[in-house]
């Protein structure tokens, strides 16, 4: 039977009945997940096993799967340099009623809880070590290679993308081609890394994009706390610095600024403001 992508329902596992869900994938994986330590996100589902490892499953449409697959968490194993849990293994499977996939991969644990919610809203107290591993581990894999392309929010990032992005928001004229592009998580916020021990798992959206992407985008996720934002900046101030990171800076920002933004969002004037202070050090070269 041929699905039409108009036919995907928009599913929301935090209120979507999961335990069917979670029985299969206990019987595909031979192990007994803990009801007391479910996670719940929008389109993705955790828990720990049995065995003390983490498995993590996760709901895509087939629209939304590129032709390099969805194996991100896979494939990011090989990575040298960078902190993450070793993975395991996985099971895959196509919905028998919706043009959908489901995926369900086992990982080590994390070796410490996230650092919050995907957006912060209060400084977290993050260690002086901490932030190096997360240095570290940022240089490390961009020094790493792959023929990948970054998904994020699980939309192929190209050269087309980031100059639509851009432009859709900033009316500046500015030049927007990139010139680098290096392996980057691409969902990088204060939900993917752990503490206090640095960690940076859910690695699905993983693959080339332009240099800065992951700065940028966990810079966007800090705006609500200033010092916070400030020390991601300062952190990674090699990445901003760059002309690249100054244009996703900029691709960041217009996540925050762009039609769908709520006009509460405590991150609205920061992003305004640094965005308009690096166009006008765009169009001064």
């Amino acid at each position: 039977m041929t699905h039409s992508v108009s036919t995907v329902r928009s599913v929301d596992l935090r209120v979507e009945p999961v335990d069917k869900l979670l029985d299969r994938v206990e019987r595909s994986l031979q192990t007994r997940l803990d009801p007391g330590t479910v996670v719940r996100k929008r389109r993705s589902v955790g828990a720990r096993t049995e065995r003390d490892t983490w498995v993590r499953v996760e709901r895509r449409p087939l629209d939304r799967i590129s032709d390099q697959g969805w194996n991100g968490t896979e494939s990011a194993a090989r990575l040298e340099g960078v902190a993450q849990p070793a993975w395991q293994g996985c099971v895959v499977w196509r919905d028998a009623d919706e043009p959908v996939m489901w995926r369900a991969d086992e990982t080590g644990l994390l070796p410490g809880a996230p650092v919050g919610a995907a957006v912060l809203s209060e400084e977290p107290a993050l260690s002086e070590e901490w932030w190096r591993a997360f240095g570290a581990s940022l240089d490390s894999l961009a020094r790493n290679t792959t023929r990948r392309v970054a998904t994020p929010d699980t939309v192929t990032i190209t050269q087309e993308l980031v100059t639509e992005s851009i432009r859709g928001v900033f009316p500046e004229e500015i030049d927007t081609t990139v010139e680098r592009w290096v392996p980057a998580h691409a969902d990088l916020n204060w939900a993917n890394m752990s503490a206090p021990v640095f960690c940076i798992f859910d690695w699905e959206d993983w693959g080339n994009a332009p240099r800065g992407l992951d700065a940028a985008t966990l810079w966007a996720a800090s705006l609500s706390v200033p010092a916070l934002a400030d020390r991601v900046r300062s952190e990674r101030r090699h990445d901003f610095e760059s002309r690249d990171g100054k244009l996703m800076t900029l691709f960041a920002a217009s996540k925050i600024l762009g039609p769908d933004a709520h006009p509460e969002d405590p991150r609205i004037e920061p992003a305004r403001y640094l965005a308009r202070q690096v166009i006008a050090e765009l169009q001064t070269g």
